[in-house]
Formats: structure tokens, C-alpha cells, sequence
């Protein structure tokens, strides 16, 4: 691998592994707030309870959060200066709220949060989490601007003084409609993930104790709720994809030759085309552009244009790479979902859930974590070569002077890192899973102190 492999590997790494976080603290902090606020309204204790308990789950998964964050951001100046410093103008600013929004507004307010049970009055102290839920999601949205400006490049103009890209406006920034159809898209696989951890504790505690039950079936719930409306908004954003980016489309199907009523492949072996596939007819048009006869450009149609609009070169993305992953985002998103379902509905009307079945559920969380990892794969690959789509090629976004040696270095060294606070984060949430929710005659509202974190 050379320097230009090593520096994508890294980033890679990094991101990944701090989006396994993230959309934790979306979920985690919405679901905090529904519980205070559930409990303000019925004044049962074992809100009150379930709502602690969630909270020091997201204290501990927002911590690594924002670190692994920081470090995911210092990658621009790190490995990709060059597009740092031609897209600086345009992409900065986005980077900088984001920052400010989990640094300033959602720590002080979860710290609020944390501190204030006892101290603060009861609705105020419900708003410090619902400020932190909104600035979450608010931090999804920003953050998602820059990424979607790589994918459809808006809002800037070249500034012939530096040579380099300008903002010419934020609010378009922010409204790119890649945006727009990524948002509720990230946020409802957010859901995904956080019901899912949710049940996988509850299950696992259940015999110990009762009130979990609750919990778990509301884990399975959002779990459930975030696997519709995953799909709902999967189909408008691979609408809009295609739109912008239809290679990237076409490489999801290894579609080589355009067609009209293209089929979708659940399964298919051979290349570089499938001599042996399962396919669900004029799926892949209905995907691409909401009808069965629409005509979908393929890979070798896209590969002549771009070469006449962009100069010499392959513009073909990793093909294995791109078909594979999208096929198995949206074979775990839906098995995780199906799942919850079926949780659901064999522990309706108080029933228990038959063994076989909860055995199994405390990994659960694997099936949409897998999902929006293997997401994020296929945005960020399927659009290869370029770094900003049409506008700057991968090649030219990195680090000037930047070796080998220097990259194997710090991977290793943030790999290290990596592991160890992952095995940190496990052994504090499962510590937290094994301790019993608060009783309501140690620990009431009135307390001025919540027991701590660990």
C-alpha cells in the first residue's frame, strides 16, 4: 500500500470507529428526554429510574464521542491539508459549530443534567436534556453539510485572490439536498442502534430486574420505529444520489451497460458481470428514479462521460466493495428490525419471550451498528476517486510530504488508542447494566446527588 492507500485506511479507521458513537448519543439522549419528560407527566417513579439509568449510559458513550470526534477532525490537517486548505473556507466553518455544539451546549447542559437532580427545579432540569437531545441532532445536521458538500459540491465559489474555494452561503450549505435526504436517514439508523442497545441490556437484565421489561420493549420499539423509517428515507436518499451521482448507483448494482426496467440483485457471483444472480425485477429503477421502466445509466456509459467531461482516468469506484456493502447495510438494517418485531410481538399482552429468541438478543446491537458502518463504506468509496465529487480527485486531497512511515505510525498508534478505550467503554456500560436502577427510598427527586457513574 502506498501513502495515498495508508492516509485513506487511517481515515477510514478513525471515522469509522467514531461513528460507532455517535449515533449512540443521538438515540441515547433522545430517549433520556422522552423518559424525564414521561416521568414529569405520570410522576411513576420507574420513569424517573429508567431515565437515570439511560443517562449514565450516554454520559459514558457521549465522553468517547466527542474525543474520538476531535481526533476524526484533526485528520483534515493530519493526512488531507490539501483539501483542507483548498476547501478550508467552505468546509471549515461547518467543522467549527459542530464543535462548539458538542463542546459548549451539549457538555454544559448534560453536565447540568448529571449535577442538578435535586438542585434545579424539575422542568428546568427536563429542558437541560432536551437541550441536549436538540443539540445532538442539531450537530448531526452541521456535520452532515460537510460530508454532503463532498458528495454535491454547492455554495462555494473560486476565490481568484487565493486561488482557493469560497462560501458564498451557509444557509445553502446546510440545504444541499443531499443534506436533507441524509439527515433523516443518519437519524433514524440512529435510532436503530440505541433501541437496540437498550433491549440487548434490558434482556440481559431482565431476571434481576423487572422494570427492564419496560425498558426492553421500548428499546425494541425505537429499535422497530428507526428500522421504517430507515427504508422510507433510504429511498428518497438513493433517489437523490442518483441524481448526483449515478455512478455510484450503478456501482451498487454492477450495472455495467444501461437499462431500462433494471433489475436488483439480492445475490450474484461472477465478473465483472454476475453469471449467476437472484434478482427482483425493475427494482433498481423504481430505487434509482421511483419508476419500474425508468432507464438507469450503467458503469460503462458513466465511465465515456466522465472521461469526456473530466479528462482521462477511471472514474469507476471499487465495484465488490460498493455492490457488497450495500446489499449487506440493508440486510442487517432489516433483520435487526425484523427482530425487534418479533421481540414485540412475543412479548405482547405480558407474555415472555421464548428462550431460544433472548438468548441471542444482547447482541443485537451488532446487526445495526454493521448497518450503518457498512453505510458509510458505500457513501464514502462509491464515490471514489474524487474527494469533492466532479471537483477534486482523492489523489490531490492529501498531505504534502507526508510518508509512509509517518501514517503506519500514527495508525498503530491510534489503533492502540482505539482498542483500549473500546474495551473501556464496554466494561463501563456493562458495569452500569449490572447495577440495579435506583430504588425509589435511596435515591428520590428531592436528592440533591445521583449515584455515580461508576
Amino acid at each position: 500500500m502506498d501513502v495515498l492507500d495508508l492516509t485513506r485506511l487511517q481515515f477510514a479507521v478513525v471515522t469509522i470507529y467514531h461513528y460507532f458513537f455517535v449515533p449512540l448519543s443521538i438515540s441515547l439522549a433522545a430517549v433520556a428526554a422522552g423518559l424525564e419528560i414521561t416521568w414529569l407527566r405520570t410522576r411513576d417513579d420507574k420513569w424517573r429510574d429508567l431515565t437515570r439509568f439511560v443517562g449514565k449510559l450516554l454520559i459514558v458513550t457521549f465522553a468517547v464521542g466527542v474525543v474520538t470526534g476531535l481526533v476524526q477532525e484533526f485528520q483534515f490537517g493530519m493526512g488531507w491539508s490539501a483539501f483542507a486548505k483548498f476547501y478550508g473556507d467552505v468546509f471549515g466553518p461547518t467543522l467549527a459549530i459542530e464543535g462548539m455544539l458538542a463542546f459548549f451546549l451539549e457538555a454544559t447542559f448534560l453536565a447540568l443534567w448529571y449535577f442538578g437532580w435535586g438542585r434545579l427545579p424539575r422542568l428546568a432540569h427536563a429542558a437541560t436534556i432536551v437541550i441536549v437531545s436538540l443539540g445532538t441532532i442539531l450537530s448531526a445536521f452541521i456535520i452532515l453539510a460537510a460530508n454532503s458538500f463532498m458528495q454535491n459540491p454547492i455554495a462555494y465559489e473560486m476565490d481568484p485572490a487565493t486561488g482557493r474555494a469560497r462560501l458564498t452561503s451557509f444557509t445553502e450549505l446546510l440545504l444541499n439536498k443531499v443534506n436533507l435526504a441524509a439527515f433523516p436517514h443518519t437519524l433514524s439508523g440512529a435510532a436503530m442502534i440505541g433501541g437496540a442497545l437498550l433491549l440487548a441490556i434490558a434482556v440481559w437484565r431482565m431476571a434481576a430486574e423487572p422494570a427492564h421489561r419496560t425498558l426492553a420493549r421500548l428499546g425494541a420499539w425505537v429499535m422497530v420505529a428507526g428500522g421504517a423509517a430507515t427504508a422510507l428515507t433510504g429511498d428518497h436518499l438513493g433517489k437523490v444520489i442518483t441524481s448526483v451521482q449515478p455512478m455510484k448507483m450503478a456501482a451498487a448494482e454492477a450495472l455495467y451497460s444501461s437499462a431500462s426496467g433494471a433489475p436488483f440483485s439480492i445475490f450474484a457471483t461472477g465478473k465483472p458481470l454476475p453469471q449467476f444472480s437472484i434478482e427482483v425485477p425493475y427494482l433498481l429503477s423504481i430505487l434509482a428514479k421511483g419508476s419500474p421502466t425508468a432507464t438507469v445509466q450503467g458503469i460503462d456509459d458513466l465511465q465515456a462521460q466522465y472521461v469526456a467531461q473530466f479528462g482521462p482516468g477511471s472514474y469507476v469506484p471499487m465495484i465488490p466493495v460498493a455492490f457488497w456493502t450495500f446489499r449487506l447495510m440493508i440486510g442487517a438494517g432489516m433483520l435487526a428490525a425484523a427482530i425487534g418485531a418479533l421481540y414485540l410481538w412475543r412479548t405482547r399482552k405480558g407474555r415472555e419471550a421464548p428462550r431460544r429468541l433472548t438468548r441471542w438478543l444482547p447482541l443485537i446491537p451488532v446487526l445495526p451498528a454493521a448497518a450503518n458502518t457498512l453505510g458509510w463504506i458505500f457513501t464514502e468509496t462509491a464515490r471514489q476517486p474524487w474527494i469533492a465529487f466532479g471537483l477534486t480527485k482523492v489523489a490531490d486531497g492529501i498531505s504534502p510530504g507526508l510518508t509512509s512511515a509517518e501514517v503506519i505510525a500514527s495508525l498503530a498508534g491510534f489503533t492502540l488508542v482505539y482498542g483500549v478505550v473500546a474495551v473501556v467503554w464496554f466494561r463501563l456500560i456493562r458495569h452500569l447494566a449490572r447495577q440495579p436502577l435506583a430504588p425509589s427510598a435511596d435515591i428520590s427527586d428531592k436528592s440533591p446527588e445521583l449515584a455515580p457513574v461508576y
